[in-house]
């Protein structure tokens, strides 16, 4: 560093200004006499607020309200078309996102005692951080929550021809007339969704592997899948591209067509798609290759690995929250590790021990949560009964179609199933899923009864509210008896 390097101190230095980094920063000095600063180089408010979550939602939800008006009668007589105007859901996303302007975000860390600095965090020792020509001292804490990146798998010209991902897929100013996904993962069923939604023409999704969503049950793919291709989607499962051509490659920014026409050629069949645009759906990989990791002898790229105080091994300063440390990419799931490392700062800082369970992220490794908003909806918590059984758990199965009053009353022609995986041993619930409209809102009841470890004896006495859907827990439970 030169002469004219300016140095700070603070007690808590957050690289990275997405939820999981307000989160960190907010928790560790929140209610204290401590100073944090989040060091962000995008936008605060990060991937979720602009580029993933919320956007993506607001794009979603239009559909999904006209699909549930055209469930009932009476209210589909008034329809006036079957899809939402795109012009208006694009306006509602672009003031969902805030038109991608951070201001009211850097108010709110303002206000909440975090100052904020822009520009690229690298750790360039113990608890030291440069941004530019700035050197930050960090007397308590340095926090990793960089986030991730969509990764680009190496196909023969497909980086050239400079595709999609999903932050132009949430971002879409220009609507492509056919498109090719390459993936089948959450954000390649829901982009799918909203495509279709938008009036796309041809909506092709490309699959490596032989079903959608393949992390959960596998009725959950199937149903996902035969409501896509129902819509018009022509889902090519145990693919891949071979290759890439597009002649015309423009840097056109988020959400604009990158060019002409692409030629994409499969992998075995040889079959040559033409399409206007690319979305790549196929992972994220965490943002660490340019945080300066090498500099306290940690690996340049990957995973920042940490235990469940979020506390990186042999650096009792570093901490990695959220996809920065490859535990669980969802935006939730970053910010409950943030709470959980934000406390253990401020009980570090202030001389207290870390027995309690709130200091502690156990939740990852068993109670995640989580939602894919397709039409059907997806709903998630816990363990696959494959996962509960690879595990070595005595598992029993509750398994159904969704079909109670509530169901019937929200469409009469409903379709949904739902399950249940039982420990029988210790008779409690280790996972949920549940696949239907209005799933969503089901997901955290199971999420309680996971992490309370709840037993079967005693859910038996949570009585649903009728008419409604979770009236399905009493007809899983009746099945257990």
């Amino acid at each position: 560093m030169g002469n004219n390097t300016e140095t700070s101190t603070y007690d808590v230095v957050v690289i990275g200004g997405g939820p999981v980094g307000e989160n960190a920063a907010d928790y560790a000095i929140r209610g204290s006499d401590r100073t944090a600063v989040i060091i962000e180089h995008e936008l605060v408010g990060g991937e979720c607020s602009y580029w993933a979550c919320m956007p993506s939602k607001g794009l979603l939800g239009p559909g999904a309200a006209l699909a549930a008006a055209h469930a009932l009668p009476g209210a589909r007589e008034r329809q006036s078309a079957p899809l939402p105007e795109p012009s208006a859901v694009l306006e509602r996303r672009d003031t969902i996102t805030g038109a991608r302007d951070d201001t009211s975000q850097v108010d709110w860390a303002r206000g909440a005692g975090i100052e904020v600095i822009r520009g690229h965090g690298r750790i360039v020792g113990e608890r030291e951080v440069s941004v530019g020509d700035r050197r930050i001292h960090a007397r308590e804490a340095v926090v990793v929550a960089t986030g991730s990146t969509a990764s680009i798998p190496p196909v023969a010209g497909l980086r050239e021809a400079l595709p999609w991902t999903s932050r132009d897929a949430t971002n879409l100013v220009d609507i492509p007339q056919r498109i090719v996904v390459l993936g089948g993962g959450v954000v390649a069923c829901e982009a799918a969704t909203w495509l279709l939604d938008l009036g796309v023409r041809e909506v092709t999704m490309v699959v490596r592997g032989h079903r959608l969503l393949p992390k959960n049950e596998p009725f959950v793919g199937e149903m996902v899948a035969e409501a896509l291709t129902e819509r018009g989607a022509d889902i090519r499962f145990g693919t891949q591209f071979d290759s890439v051509h597009r002649p015309e490659v423009a840097d056109t920014g988020y959400g604009h067509l990158h060019g002409g026409p692409a030629q994409v050629t499969l992998s075995g069949s040889g079959e040559v798609l033409e399409v206007d645009e690319i979305l790549v759906a196929a992972g994220r990989a965490p943002a660490t290759t340019d945080l300066g990791l090498g500099s306290i002898g940690a690996e340049e790229s990957g995973p920042l690995r940490t235990d469940d105080h979020m506390i990186v091994p042999g650096h009792p300063w570093l901490y990695a929250v959220g996809d920065a440390n490859g535990r669980v990419a969802l935006t939730h799931m970053g910010k409950y590790q943030a709470r959980v490392a934000g406390d253990v700062i401020a009980a570090r800082a202030e001389g207290r021990n870390l027995d309690s369970p709130r200091y502690s992220a156990f939740a990852d490794h068993s109670a995640v949560p989580q939602v894919v908003f397709t039409r059907p909806e997806v709903a998630v918590v816990g363990l696959t009964e494959q996962q509960a059984r690879d595990s070595g758990i005595d598992v029993t199965v509750a398994d159904m179609d969704l079909a109670v009053a509530g169901t019937y009353l929200l469409d009469p022609g409903y379709s949904g199933h739902a399950k249940l995986v039982i420990d029988r041993t210790r008779d409690v619930v280790v996972g949920a899923t549940f696949v239907g409209a209005g799933t969503a809102e089901l997901v955290h009841s199971a999420t309680v009864a996971v992490v309370g470890e709840v037993t079967l004896d005693r859910l038996w006495h949570a009585v649903p509210s009728y008419p409604t859907v979770s009236e399905i827990w009493l007809r899983l439970l009746e099945s257990l008896r």
